[in-house]
């Protein structure tokens, strides 16, 4: 089969994100907080199936991991009180639409982050949602100030008890930021790009898998600018006297395929091991629309796999087996539904 290792519900039903406005707005004004609205099940999966479903099967795949739409995350807005109801209210949809199209969809999580919050404060929603839910891993934001960078790197200690919950869950976090509140960083042009790549440097610099040998993380949209500056990376672990950086960092690090045109996926593939590579399209998400030079969708990005020269066993490892071994939860899913 063919999975999908990163996509979003960016078509979520429209009392969903009139809520967000009326949550967003109350906190500012310093009133009564909002009701949720009364969704149905038919709102939800029409706003799925019409989408993400049908791109899904048009393209040729089979199974996205989903979580909640990551600019819409906003850990910079509010205060904890306002992330802790929203996340909860983002996972609880995601759960929906699993529960309606469970051979198509299996859930990730948003977590209640804040900039003034510890990040062990998001270690009973993350519990919840595994434990519960169902869910096989989560989106963990490095930046929740929205683009200002004032917390502790990745490596900080400060992290450790959430990452001790992730390995005792077995679950895995993609390095995903949300939306940018500093002007001079583009959301998804910059913003996004910006933190995959800052997040590796940090792994690159620390050590934070000699103390988490088991502990999973993605990084998304290609490892950002890293494989294309695969050389420097490499030279700087060298200078700082790390080991090679297949030993220090890929054991545990892992890049999608969310990148957007064939000459970017085949430097992906020429720079990275096979083993580290998950099938990808973020759809639908940075980039929508036709290429002109192509006729077909950006983020089709299944056709830029099928377009290189890959054994069969290593087209499996990308399409399916490296999500598997990266999201164990995922495997045992699949395998008590016979897949």
């Amino acid at each position: 089969m063919i999975i999908d290792c990163h996509g979003h519900y960016t078509t979520e039903p429209k009392p969903f994100m009139e809520y967000r406005k009326a949550q967003i707005a109350a906190f500012e004004a310093g009133g009564a907080m909002p009701a949720f609205p009364e969704i149905s099940d038919d709102e939800i999966a029409e706003s799925v199936a019409s989408n993400q479903l049908k791109a899904l099967k048009d393209r040729g795949a089979d199974m996205t991991i989903f979580s909640p739409r990551a600019s819409g995350m906003g850990h910079h807005i509010g205060d904890e009180a306002v992330s802790k109801t929203w996340t909860r209210h983002c996972n609880d949809m995601i759960h929906r639409v699993t529960q309606l199209f469970p051979d198509n969809f299996v859930g990730v999580c948003q977590l209640p982050q804040n900039p003034n919050a510890p990040i062990e404060n998001a270690i009973e929603e993350l519990t919840r949602c595994v434990e519960e839910l169902g869910f096989v891993g989560c989106n963990l934001n490095p930046d929740p100030t929205g683009g200002m960078w004032t917390g502790v790197p990745l490596t900080d200690r400060a992290w450790y008890p959430f990452f001790e919950k992730m390995v005792e869950l077995e679950v895995p976090a993609m390095i995903h930021v949300s939306g940018s509140c500093n002007p001079n960083f583009h959301m998804t042009g910059a913003h996004y790009i910006n933190a995959d790549t800052t997040a590796f440097m940090q792994f690159l610099q620390g050590d934070l898998f000699s103390d988490f040998p088991d502990l999973k993380l993605i990084i998304p949209h290609g490892g950002g600018a890293v494989p294309y500056h695969w050389g420097r990376y490499r030279g700087l672990a060298d200078m700082m006297g790390k080991p090679p950086l297949r030993e220090h960092v890929m054991k545990n690090v892992f890049f999608d395929t969310c990148v957007y045109h064939q000459a970017g996926i085949d430097c992906l593939f020429k720079v990275i091991d096979v083993e580290n590579i998950l099938f990808a399209s973020e759809m639908f998400g940075a980039v929508k629309g036709v290429d002109p030079e192509t006729g077909h969708n950006f983020d089709d990005t299944k056709r830029y796999i099928d377009a290189l020269d890959l054994s069969e066993a290593d087209r499996a490892k990308v399409f399916e087996g490296n999500a598997r071994r990266v999201y164990p939860r995922l495997d045992r899913h699949l395998k008590s539904r016979g897949l």
